[in-house]
């Protein structure tokens, strides 16, 4: 990035005479600032965070090393988050991207009118509690409008909610697993196998299982439904 202004400085696209070059230039500037940003909002801002770590709770509940890949996970992560955010993403584009590129409104105002709807989101799914630990350590003032509440207080506490709402689910997902671990442990204690792994016989069963009820359709469609 900073090879990059060095550049545009060297060039003189910063400091040229020209203005449509030195708009061009910023827009260009804005683009590297917010591409650079890009993997903490998708992680942070979006659903992706509640997403996979219920994947990857599922994955440790079936012990099954990894299968499915990482990349599989990431993957099916990144594409439901797409479809879930895909409402939150067509707003911003409407209202503030098209205006900024067609020079209808300035970047204070595109920044404004895209926050607007990721804040929406968020605050639907934060704790309240979340958000008072934030507002409160900073010494803000209760907030009387969703505008009044600023994203350096709104994205850590949208993060450790969906901390918290990904192990509830996950626990859930642990529980029947669980189960079967404990059901062919005592079968194989009570047969006097002791020096028999449980783990590697409970997995057909857990895979099994998994299979029949359908389960990462199950785990899945929880996930939609909990947004």
């Amino acid at each position: 990035m900073i090879v990059f202004l060095q550049g545009l400085l060297d060039s003189g696209g910063l400091l040229g005479d020209d203005p449509d070059n030195l708009t061009t230039s910023l827009q260009l500037v804005l683009l590297m600032t917010v591409l650079s940003l890009a993997p903490a909002i998708l992680i942070l801002m979006t659903s992706f965070t509640r997403i996979v770590i219920v994947l990857s709770f599922v994955r440790m509940g079936l012990a099954t090393q990894q299968m499915p890949p990482t990349q599989v996970l990431i993957s099916l992560a990144l594409f439901m988050t797409f479809f879930i955010m895909a409402p939150v993403f067509g707003e911003i584009n409407e209202e503030s991207l098209t205006p900024l590129l067609n020079g209808e409104v300035n970047q204070e105002e595109a920044f404004d009118a895209a926050a607007t709807p990721m804040k929406e989101f968020m605050s639907e799914h934060t704790r309240e509690k979340d958000l008072s630990l934030f507002m409160g350590y900073a010494g803000m003032e209760r907030p009387e409008t969703l505008n009044d509440i600023p994203l350096t207080a709104l994205v850590p506490a949208f993060a450790i909610s969906e901390l918290k709402t990904a192990f509830q689910i996950g626990f859930l997902i642990f529980v029947p697993f669980l189960v079967i671990d404990m059901i062919v442990a005592s079968v194989l204690m009570s047969m006097g196998m002791m020096m028999l792994p449980p783990v590697m016989i409970s997995l057909p069963f857990k895979i099994l299982l998994f299979v029949l009820v359908d389960g990462w359709y199950l785990i899945v469609e929880s996930l939609l439904i909990s947004y």
